[in-house]
C-alpha cells in the first residue's frame, strides 16, 4: 500500500470510444481525476491501463464525471 489516500466516492474518469459513441470506459477517480489502481481488480486494471494507452486511437481524452448514482 502506497499510503495515498483518495477520496473517490463520488467522481469517476471516463474514456469514450472514438468509435462507437455509446462505449465508454469509466473508472472510480477522485475530483481531479487520479484513480487509485491499487483499488482496481485485476481484470478493471487492465481495462483502465489500456484505455490509458490508446488514448487518440480507440478512446478520447478522459474526463472527470460527478458519478450516476441512479
Amino acid at each position: 500500500m502506497n499510503g495515498l489516500q483518495l477520496d473517490q466516492s463520488g467522481y469517476e474518469l471516463c474514456f469514450e470510444s472514438l468509435r462507437e459513441p455509446r462505449r465508454v470506459q469509466a473508472f472510480p477517480c477522485d475530483a481531479d481525476g487520479h484513480v487509485d489502481m491499487d483499488e482496481l481488480g485485476e481484470t478493471r486494471l487492465r481495462e483502465y491501463l489500456y484505455a490509458r494507452a490508446v488514448i487518440g486511437k480507440e478512446f478520447s481524452l478522459p474526463s472527470v464525471r460527478v458519478r450516476d448514482e441512479g
